[in-house]
């Protein structure tokens, strides 16, 4: 079964901050003759990446809700300059907008499982897919989605 992680994305503001960051990558990337994935470096490597890779994905947490998600393909681990280990998360091209989900701050990441994981905007037609952004983060904030 797929396991999945949640992650404050520091530095974007909202879900196109995080769409032109993951753009600019692929763009950069596809200059080097390389696959447009975008990676993202943590400190702790996980202990259940057979889980993660078995489909799992990287959820994005935006002002304080779950907005989307990025699928995980792969987990590359490494040394820094000064010797200490890390890890990059490498992530799929396509960002995927979920419904919205509140979370309070944390440190690092999470796991999460895919009970609690937020749908996909996609599968909800007819539930607020194709409301506002900006009504959609409102409603979502008051409980209402």
């Amino acid at each position: 079964m797929a396991l999945n992680m949640l992650k404050l994305c520091v530095g974007a503001d909202s879900l196109d901050d995080l769409r032109d960051w993951v753009a600019q990558r692929a763009l950069l990337a596809i200059a080097a003759g390389l696959e447009p994935h975008s990676t993202h470096t943590t400190r702790m490597v996980p202990k259940r990446v057979e889980e993660l890779l078995d489909g799992g994905s990287l959820y994005w947490v935006i002002k304080g809700q779950v907005q989307a998600r990025q699928k995980l393909i792969g987990i590359e681990t490494f040394k820094d300059a000064d010797g200490i280990g890390r890890c990059n998360l490498v992530l799929g091209p396509e960002v995927i907008e979920t419904e919205y989900q509140p979370r309070r701050a944390f440190q690092g990441w999470r796991y999460l499982q895919p009970a609690q994981a937020p749908r996909d905007l996609a599968s909800l037609s007819g539930e607020g897919g194709e409301l506002p952004l900006e009504l959609r983060r409102e409603l979502a904030e008051l409980g209402l989605l």
